[in-house]
C-alpha cells in the first residue's frame, strides 16, 4: 500500500529508505553516537539500533544547541539519516540539516507517527512523503 503524505519541506532535498519512527523526542548530543550512529540513550525505544541510511522520525528535538554540530558529525563519518520528518520542526535540528544537507520535513497532513511504521519504504521529496506500507 502507497499512502503520499504532504507538509512542509523545512530542508529541500531527496531521501529515501526504510524509516526508524520513534515515539519520543531524540537528542543529536546526549542520545547518538556520531562514530557509529547508534542511538544511545539508555532507556530509549530504538536504543542500540542506527540512525544510518535510514529515514528518521521523531515528534520533535530533545536536546541542546550542540545537537546540530552533532547532526553533521553523523554525516561526515556517514552514518546520518537520509531525511528527517518531524511532526513540528526545532530550529537547532533544522540548522543541524541545512548544514548536513539532510532533506527536512514537518507539519504533514497526516501524524507522521501514526501514518508510517518502522521498516516502510518512505522517499522524501521536498514537502512531499511517499510511504510504501509492505501489507
Amino acid at each position: 500500500m502507497t499512502t503520499v503524505l504532504e507538509g512542509t519541506a523545512v530542508v529541500e532535498g531527496h531521501g529515501e529508505g526504510r524509516a526508524l519512527v520513534s515515539r519520543s523526542p531524540l537528542s543529536f548530543m546526549l542520545g547518538v553516537d556520531t562514530d557509529s550512529g547508534a542511538i544511545m540513550e539508555e532507556g530509549h525505544e530504538h536504543e542500540g539500533e542506527s540512525i544510518a541510511g535510514r529515514v528518521l522520525v521523531y515528534p520533535h528535538a530533545k536536546g541542546s544547541s550542540g545537537d546540530c554540530l552533532r547532526l553533521w558529525r553523523c554525516k561526515n563519518n556517514g552514518v546520518a539519516p537520509v531525511a528527517i520528518i518531524n511532526r513540528t520542526a526545532d530550529c537547532v535540528h533544522v540548522q543541524g540539516a541545512i548544514v548536513a544537507d539532510i532533506p527536512m520535513v514537518c507539519n504533514l497532513n497526516q501524524d507522521p507517527l501514526e501514518a508510517i511504521r518502522s521498516g516502510d519504504l518512505v522517499r522524501v521529496e521536498g514537502g512531499t512523503v511517499t510511504v510504501v506500507t509492505e501489507e
